[in-house]
């Protein structure tokens, strides 16, 4: 049995080729494909829209794709990479893509704006955001941020930062705004003290360089995280999104979302329990990320899933209503917010979530998670 590996990059359009794998895996993909989709062995052609370039952060969606997890639902799964100048949304409801993933907050302000989709599976739990700074600053918290020079990418991913501001009473004429570059250059620079950085990207970026003080590599306990998780200004990000008006007008494509969502959930079950195959997965795929720069990755994502509060992919009421609320509520320099009203009773359902989820459990599968332990990851120069 095969099991293929479509990608398609964002990026001009750069086409990969298929790779195929011999032999059946271990983990309940050795299903032949007829009988696995029961439809005379045609399988159903899906398109999956990601936020960003492959990357260990999307590890589930190719494993899931690699193990054949998707062709044991019917399903032909292309994974779309994303790229600075694609907006996920906007390929799901332009007809492009037939799933994407996104973060809650900037989906948000796509559905005022018009945008007809649904959060149908809420993968991240956990925000991986933060502020880094080094040990000799002394920011362990958003109040301490008053000062100092602050890092922010902006583009939608400003609102946690600001709203832990707010929450500790610090306004933004009491810090020195910087706008930041993708990477952490302004930091190791010395011209920002609190740089923005995602637990499994950025921080690891400092992590691999040397530092010239000591001519090893920077180590965590030189370094200090605000945690917006902990300072109570955390907003869902990956969920996995579809098209509104599909999901109630088409029963297949409803079907196909329960199956897309069961697969998917499996394969981050997989990145879970096998961190270093997962994350050699992504770097197979053509990923310009270095080998243990997409461990790290792996083992960061996997923290932001599990353990599982309610079942991987279940939209939990109180995130929600938080990450709307700071939406609604908190503005960013411009004065603008997220969003203005409360957003509309169709931008996330669990009716999907809830069907794969039970299909998995009645399969044996763990998709709480209460064991998980992530690994240690040593990280190189570079991310190599």
């Amino acid at each position: 049995m095969k099991h293929s590996t479509r990608l398609i990059s964002g990026v001009g359009a750069l086409a990969v080729t298929a790779l195929a794998l011999a032999g059946c895996s271990s983990g309940g993909s050795g299903t032949s494909t007829s009988a696995a989709d029961g439809d005379g062995g045609e399988l159903t052609p899906v398109s999956l829209q990601l936020q960003w370039y492959s990357q260990a952060q999307f590890a589930g969606y190719y494993a899931a794709l690699e193990q054949g997890y998707y062709e044991d639902e019917g399903l032909d799964v292309t994974i779309l990479e994303g790229a600075a100048d694609i907006v996920p949304i906007d390929v799901l409801t332009g007809g492009d893509a037939d799933f994407a993933i996104s973060w809650v907050p900037k989906v948000l302000g796509s559905i005022e704006q018009g945008a007809a989709v649904t959060d149908i599976a809420q993968i991240f739990e956990r925000s991986g955001t933060t502020q880094v700074s080094f040990k000799d600053e002394n920011i362990t918290t958003a109040a301490d941020l008053a000062g100092k020079s602050v890092g922010s990418w902006g583009y939608g991913n400003e609102w946690e930062l600001f709203a832990g501001m707010a929450k500790a009473g610090v306004t933004l004429d009491k810090i020195s705004l910087v706008q930041q570059a993708f990477d952490m250059s302004g930091f190791l620079a010395g011209d920002i003290q609190a740089a923005q950085a995602m637990t499994y990207n950025e921080y690891a970026q400092v992590l691999e360089t040397v530092n010239p003080a000591t001519g090893e590599l920077y180590q965590p306990d030189e370094l200090n995280l605000i945690d917006w998780n902990k300072e109570g200004t955390a907003m869902l990000q990956d969920a996995i999104w579809a098209d509104s008006d599909r999901l109630a007008d088409d029963a297949d494509y409803a079907d196909t979302a329960v199956k897309f969502i069961k697969a998917s959930i499996k394969g981050w079950a997989y990145a879970r329990d096998n961190a270093a195959e997962a994350a050699a997965i992504v770097t197979d795929s053509g990923s310009q990320l270095g080998e243990s720069h997409q461990l790290w990755m792996t083992n960061e994502v996997n923290k932001l899933i599990w353990p599982s509060t309610s079942g991987v992919g279940m939209i939990n009421q109180d995130q929600w209503d938080q990450t709307v609320k700071i939406a609604m509520d908190t503005p960013n320099e411009t004065g603008a917010t997220v969003i203005t009203s409360e957003p509309p009773a169709t931008a996330y359902s669990n009716e999907y979530v809830e069907k794969a989820l039970a299909e998995l459990k009645d399969e044996g599968v763990d998709v709480m998670g209460a064991d998980f332990e992530p690994i240690t990851v040593e990280l190189k120069e570079g991310g190599n």
